[in-house]
């Protein structure tokens, strides 16, 4: 029988002791991850203790993105379940609601922004839904986030280049750094057509040939095209979404320009990446709680764009 979500009880797993972790100390935020083993898949929330500022970078082909140009939001979800996913975005918003009391009026509404994810791969349908969503806001905590195939990359999987059916299982990374009062988060998903790649040019996750080795994929075209071989379309289904979280103070501007430089530079972290069957979406947000002059944004930039990588690089077991 094909479980899904109508025919299924479903019970959300918001509990994770077991998996690797990084702790982090970022008091204004706090993530809640739920899954449904069934499926399997997962959600991630990322909640505020304010509406915060923020800015969205999609470089993708194929992105499913909710809210992209808000600007500022109360938390950002990322969800299993293609476009099904969406149903999880709307849940956090609904349970941030219902935490703050429903009070009536527009300007009470949470905002919160999101980008979902193809991994209902399997033989169930199970996507994850607003109860799920409801309970990753429900049970966000401070200062820990769970690595691997957790919450929305509960059934990702990484470098399917070369072959569909080759992929290797992925999931979710995360990274943090203080630099003087400036903090730096980055909580990535990798569900990518590319490979990841180690600071050694390495392929670490991904690409592999019948034979079970790991090759970076211009090598693999190379002989394919020296033997007249039809070279990979890459198939549809792919996504790595990211959430770059600082407490300096920066504008709009710069926090745009913030977001694009560390996603382009994530493209030596995955390869391929932001190709046309990929959803690559990222986004950047500020705390604004303190000033540092001394980092400029360019140089804020190049820290969290070596934090990406260092994310990616955890997303796997």
């Amino acid at each position: 029988m094909n479980v899904n979500n109508d025919n299924t009880t479903l019970t959300p797993r918001t509990s994770f002791d077991d998996a690797p972790s990084l702790s982090f100390d970022f008091p204004a935020i706090r993530v809640g991850v739920a899954e449904y083993d069934e499926g399997p898949t997962g959600c991630t929330a990322i909640v505020f203790d304010r509406r915060l500022l923020t800015a969205t970078d999609v470089r993708g082909g194929s992105p499913g993105v909710f809210m992209p140009d808000a600007g500022n939001a109360n938390a950002i979800c990322f969800a299993g379940g293609s476009l099904l996913g969406f149903e999880a975005i709307a849940g956090v918003a609904s349970e941030i609601y219902a935490m703050n009391g429903h009070k009536p009026g527009w300007e009470h509404i949470p905002c919160v922004q999101g980008a979902i994810l193809f991994d209902m791969a399997g033989p169930n349908s199970v996507h994850p839904d607003a109860a799920l969503g409801r309970a990753a806001a429900r049970e966000a905590i401070h200062g820990r986030v769970p690595l691997g195939p957790r919450g929305a990359g509960r059934n990702a999987r990484a470098g399917k280049g070369l072959d569909w059916q080759m992929g290797e299982p992925a999931g979710q990374g995360a990274a943090f750094a203080q630099y003087g009062d400036t903090k730096i988060l980055v909580l990535t998903v990798v569900n990518a057509i590319g490979a990841i790649v180690d600071r050694g040019a390495n392929v670490v996750r991904g690409h592999l040939t019948k034979t079970g080795d790991r090759v970076r994929i211009e090598d693999d075209l190379a002989r394919r095209m020296a033997g007249d071989q039809q070279a990979p379309a890459g198939a549809p289904g792919n996504t790595t979404l990211t959430a770059v979280i600082t407490n300096q103070r920066i504008g709009g501007r710069d926090l745009q320009q913030l977001a694009r430089q560390v996603h382009a530079s994530m493209a030596r972290a995955i390869q391929p990446f932001h190709t046309i069957n990929d959803g690559d979406v990222l986004f950047a947000c500020t705390t604004y709680e303190v000033q540092n002059d001394a980092l400029p944004v360019m140089s804020l930039g190049v820290l969290a764009s070596e934090l990406a990588w260092d994310a990616v690089l955890t997303s796997f077991s």
